[in-house]
């Protein structure tokens, strides 16, 4: 691959050859993928791109996997869909949705588990494993099972059971915690090291995984005409995928398919029962303080953000904004997404929604700004979040009789 040279740490600077590290071992900082941009930069892109896989695959020169072996299910490739009606309730005349209900297993995590299990494989890794809030637990079963690989993920015992059995069903091996995804991912951490041979998608082969998230950028970009956004919003877990969203744009311009020295404001959403991002950013504070997550969405459910200081300065850096909804918003804003767009969300998207239109009712939004919101999950997978909220009109009999005398007042010609 001409493009990746090696690691780096994102803390003191070290180079490290690109293996499964995921940590530095002089300053324990995080490693960072590094690519040659300049001979990147000399292939004609464009053309490559628009001739290769309907998949994040397209983007294969910017990804770190060598060769043509990828593990792909189709992930990536979803609609960019002009939210018009959406747009109107909310004051914004511009506004964008990145539908990634659309991914294989109904979730953007399609996208960092086929690159983290593609370059699990080219390392000899044959188990994977993860810690998931749910989604990655979906996605890592579905991909080791079309790699032939086996799989063990390690969950919060409280998931939605649609998580839960979406994960089952493709042959992994569940294991429950009696704890929140904190305890999960540090028992994880643990198994790492205890297990050497387990490819742990979100702790040594973390550093491959996140680059994932980056073709969320690629395709926003590609699908506006190789433009960019004025204005992104997206959910905050871990703070990886916000990250990896701004160097996906900063790729894009070092390698000539944006402009030099484009750039695009960066906000970021979070539940209000966990929101240690959100509570820096407000208290004006690079402090991310660890909470014990209470929301119903459970797939942002990270007290203690791998990637939160990380999310924090590039939304302050970008110009960008944080902000947090209650749960009661959340519900609201995914009947509201999908009653002016069809777009049904799961919580995550929720999120996203309502602290988007929390984020333009304070006037942090540009009424004029091209806006990007990205949906990230598909509301099946959270139906608890929103029963008792809607449901039957009503139930009558099989007459006519029944049904004026029921729903006459409805019934609009």
């Amino acid at each position: 691959m001409p493009g990746l040279q090696q690691l780096r740490c994102r803390e003191c600077g070290r180079h490290y050859p690109a293996e499964a590290l995921y940590v530095c071992d002089f300053c324990f900082g995080p490693l960072e993928v590094v690519y040659d941009y300049d001979e990147i930069a000399k292939l004609d892109l464009k053309t490559r791109i628009e001739n290769g896989p309907h998949s994040i695959w397209r983007y294969s020169d910017l990804l770190p996997v060598e060769g043509t072996s990828q593990v792909d299910l189709g992930a990536g490739y979803t609609p960019l869909v002009r939210a018009e009606r959406l747009g109107a309730e909310l004051g914004l005349k511009d506004l964008w949705i990145k539908n990634d209900t659309l991914n294989p297993t109904g979730s953007f995590k399609d996208r960092v588990v086929s690159v983290a299990l593609s370059k699990a494989r080219q390392l000899g890794f044959k188990v994977a494993a993860c810690a998931s809030t749910g989604n990655l637990a979906n996605s890592v079963a579905a991909h080791a099972a079309h790699a032939g690989m086996r799989a063990v993920v390690f969950i919060p015992k409280d998931l939605e059971s649609g998580k839960i059995l979406g994960t089952a069903v493709f042959g992994a091996d569940v294991v429950a915690i009696d704890g929140n995804y904190d305890d999960v991912n540090r028992l994880c951490s643990e198994l790492t090291s205890e297990h050497p041979s387990w490819a742990f998608v979100n702790v040594n082969i973390r550093t491959y995984y996140a680059e994932g998230s980056k073709t969320l950028a690629f395709e926003v970009a590609e699908q506006l005409g190789w433009k960019a956004p004025d204005h992104v919003v997206v959910p905050i877990a871990s703070g990886s995928q916000l990250t990896k969203v701004h160097k996906g744009f900063q790729e894009l311009a070092k390698v000539g398919l944006l402009p030099e020295g484009t750039s695009v404001k960066i906000s970021g959403a979070q539940a209000t029962g966990c929101s240690p991002v959100a509570t820096a950013f407000l208290d004006k504070t690079d402090y991310i303080r660890p909470v014990k997550p209470k929301t119903i969405a459970k797939s942002l459910a990270i007290g203690n953000p791998a990637d939160g200081w990380y999310a924090l300065d590039v939304v302050q850096k970008s110009g960008g904004s944080i902000d947090a909804v209650t749960d009661q918003e959340i519900v609201d804003a995914i009947v509201l997404l999908a009653q002016t767009e069809g777009i049904f969300a799961e919580t995550a998207g929720g999120v996203t929604i309502g602290t988007l239109a929390k984020l333009a009712s304070k006037g942090l939004i540009d009424p004029n700004e091209k806006v990007v919101a990205f949906v990230t999950g598909h509301g099946l997978k959270t139906l608890e979040a929103i029963s008792g909220s809607v449901g039957v009109a009503a139930t009558i009999a099989p007459t006519l009789e029944s049904f004026a005398e029921k729903m006459g007042d409805r019934i609009e010609e």
